[in-house]
C-alpha cells in the first residue's frame, strides 16, 4: 500500500521482472530510470560517430538489442553496460548519471513519457517519434502541450464518486493488511526514539527535535491560511503551525508529524486524487505511529490484555492522545500483535458513517460500488444506541447479535462543530473476554440488512401517517459538490504563497 520512497540506507527495492542475483545496475533513488540511461548511451555513441553497428560488434551484442536499450525498453545488464561504457571511453558513472545529458535529450525523454501516459492512450492519438529529423523547437511545442494536459486533467473537477471509489479502494487495502503497515511501524518507531522518546506521551519537544533532524524548524502563527492545516516552506525549511494555545493542543503534535512526513516519505505533488488520499493515509499512519509507537503500544496493550482490562480509553489517556486516535491506532496494533480480529466506526448524529473499518466479520452496509461512508448503520448497533444515551462522560458497552454473529463494542460519544458524533471499536463475542465492559447486561438483536429491522416504519405508524404528512428533506451539499480542485484540492494557493511571502520577508527571519 505505501507509495513512498525507501530511505537512502534501506535495501533498494526490486524491479518489475528482475529476478534474484541478476547481474543489474543499482536502481536506488540516485540512479537513472531506463529511459535517461538510455538516452545518456545515445548522446555519447552519437558523439563519438559511432552507430549501432559498430558499438554493438564492440560491446558483443545486436544493433536491435542496443537500440532498445537507447529508447528505454530493455534494462541492460550491468556487465553490459561496463562494456558499453569501455568502448565509449567514459567512466561508468557517466552512464549513470540521472540527468539527461542534453536539452534535446530531456525533451526527448518528457516526449517519451507523456507519450506512455493512460491519458495519453484514451485519446487515440499516434505517437510522434523523436527522432533525429524533428526539429527541437517541435519537441519543445510538443512537450509543452503535453505538460498542459496533464496540469488540466490533474485539475479537472472530480465527482463525489470518485471520493467513494478511492476511499474503497484504500479501505479494502488497510482491511487486507489488518491496517498495518510494517514499512511506517519501523520508521516511526526510529524517528521517535532518535529524537528521545522513552516511554509515555511524545512530548512537543521530541516532535521539534525530529523536524530539527531533517533541518526544519517548527514555527506557530495566528494568520495560517484557513484552507490549509498546516503550510510547509521548503526554501526555508519552515513546518507552519497554528498558534500553541490552541484549544486541544495536542492535535498540534499530530499536525506536525504529518508535515514531516511528507519530507520523511519524499513524497511529491500528487498527480491524481487518488494519489492524494493516499499520502494523506500514510502520513496519518505515520503520524500515528510516532505518536504512540509500536514498542510501547504494544508492551501497553499486551499487559491490559493479560489482565483482561483492555480499553480505548486507558490507551488515549497513556499515550495524551484524542480517542478517535487512540481507536484508530488499536486497529493498526490488535490484530497483528494481540491477534484480535475487531471494527471501527464514526458515526454522525444522523446515523451515517463518516469512517469505518472491519476485518472481524462486521457486514458494514454499504452502496452498490461498496463505498461506505454516508451509510446508516443499524439502530441497535452500540454506535449508534450511543448517541441517545445521556451519560457521554465515559464509554458505554454493548453486545448486539447479527446475522453474522455476536459482536461486543464499546463506545466513546464526542462533540464536533458539525454535532455529535460517536466512535466505536468492537469484537467478536469471542474477543470480548479481553476488555473492560465485558460484563455489562445491554444486549440488542440487529437483524439489517432486512428492512423490518428498524428501517421500515411500524405499520400503524405507516398508515396513520404515510398520506398525512410531507417532510422536506435536508439535502446533504456534498451530493451535488465536485471535489476541490488542484494538486492540493482544497487549498487556496493564492493565499498560500500570499502567507508565504509575508513571512519569508517578515523582521523576525
Amino acid at each position: 500500500m505505501p507509495s513512498f520512497r525507501q530511505e537512502p540506507t534501506a535495501p533498494p527495492a526490486s524491479r518489475p521482472g528482475a529476478q534474484p542475483g541478476e547481474d543489474r545496475p543499482d536502481a536506488s533513488a540516485a540512479g537513472p530510470d531506463a529511459l535517461t540511461l538510455g538516452r545518456q548511451v545515445r548522446h555519447l555513441r552519437t558523439s563519438r560517430g559511432l552507430t549501432l553497428e559498430q558499438l554493438g560488434r564492440a560491446v558483443g551484442v545486436t544493433p536491435s538489442l542496443l537500440s532498445l536499450v537507447e529508447n528505454g525498453r530493455r534494462e541492460p545488464r550491468l556487465s553490459l553496460l561496463r562494456d558499453v561504457a569501455t568502448a565509449l571511453g567514459v567512466p561508468l558513472n557517466d552512464l549513470l548519471d540521472p540527468e539527461p545529458p542534453s536539452r534535446r535529450a530531456a525533451l526527448e525523454i518528457a516526449l517519451d513519457r507523456a507519450q506512455r501516459t493512460g491519458s495519453f492512450a484514451r485519446l487515440g492519438l499516434p505517437t510522434v517519434r523523436a527522432s533525429r529529423s524533428v526539429p527541437t523547437p517541435v519537441l519543445e511545442q510538443l512537450v509543452g502541450l503535453h505538460d498542459e494536459l496533464a496540469r488540466r486533467e490533474l485539475e479537472a473537477i472530480a465527482t463525489p464518486e470518485e471520493a467513494r471509489r478511492v476511499n474503497t479502494l484504500l479501505r479494502v487495502e488497510r482491511q487486507e493488511r489488518d491496517n498495518y503497515l510494517p514499512e511506517l511501524e519501523d520508521l516511526a518507531e526510529r524517528m521517535a526514539r532518535a529524537a528521545g522518546y522513552t516511554s509515555g506521551p511524545l512530548t512537543h519537544r521530541a516532535v521539534s527535535r525530529m523536524a530539527e533532524q531533517l533541518g526544519l524548524e517548527i514555527r506557530h502563527v495566528d494568520d495560517l491560511p484557513h484552507s490549509t492545516r498546516t503550510v510547509t516552506d521548503l526554501e526555508h525549511g519552515r513546518i507552519y503551525l497554528p498558534p500553541a494555545s490552541t484549544p486541544g493542543g495536542h492535535g498540534l503534535r499530530s499536525l506536525a508529524l504529518q508535515a514531516i512526513a511528507h519530507r520523511v516519505l519524499r513524497h511529491e505533488r500528487p498527480r491524481s486524487y487518488e494519489e492524494f488520499l493516499r499520502q494523506r493515509v500514510e502520513i496519518t499512519y505515520f503520524a500515528s505511529g510516532c505518536l504512540m509507537p509500536r514498542s510501547a503500544a504494544v508492551e501497553f496493550l499486551e499487559q491490559r490484555k493479560r489482565s483482561k482490562e483492555l480499553a480505548i480509553e486507558d490507551f488515549r489517556d497513556a499515550f495524551g492522545v484524542t480517542h478517535e486516535a487512540a481507536a484508530q491506532r488499536f486497529t493498526s496494533l490488535a490484530t497483528r500483535h494481540l491477534d484480535i480480529p475487531l471494527h471501527f466506526l464514526r458515526v454522525g448524529d444522523d446515523g451515517s458513517i463518516f469512517r469505518g473499518y472491519a476485518n472481524d466479520g462486521l457486514p458494514l452496509p454499504s452502496d452498490v460500488t461498496g463505498a461506505i461512508e454516508g451509510q446508516q448503520v443499524c439502530r441497535r448497533w452500540g454506535a449508534r444506541e450511543a448517541l441517545s444515551r445521556r451519560d457521554h462522560a465515559t464509554e458505554s458497552y454493548q453486545y448486539t447479535d447479527t446475522p453474522a454473529g455476536t459482536f461486543w463494542c464499546s463506545t466513546q460519544v464526542a462533540v464536533a462543530a458539525s454535532g455529535k458524533f460517536s466512535l466505536s471499536v468492537g469484537v467478536p463475542f469471542a474477543a470480548a473476554k479481553w476488555f473492560r465492559g465485558r460484563d455489562t447486561t445491554v444486549r440488542r438483536v440487529s437483524t439489517c440488512p432486512d428492512e423490518s429491522c428498524c428501517r421500515r416504519p411500524p405499520a400503524d405508524a405507516q398508515a396513520r401517517w404515510a398520506d398525512a404528512s410531507w417532510p422536506s428533506a435536508r439535502i446533504h451539499q456534498q451530493v451535488f459538490s465536485a471535489l476541490p480542485t488542484g494538486a492540493f484540492p482544497g487549498v487556496d494557493a493564492t493565499e498560500v504563497y500570499a502567507f508565504l511571502d509575508r513571512h519569508a520577508t517578515s523582521p523576525d527571519d
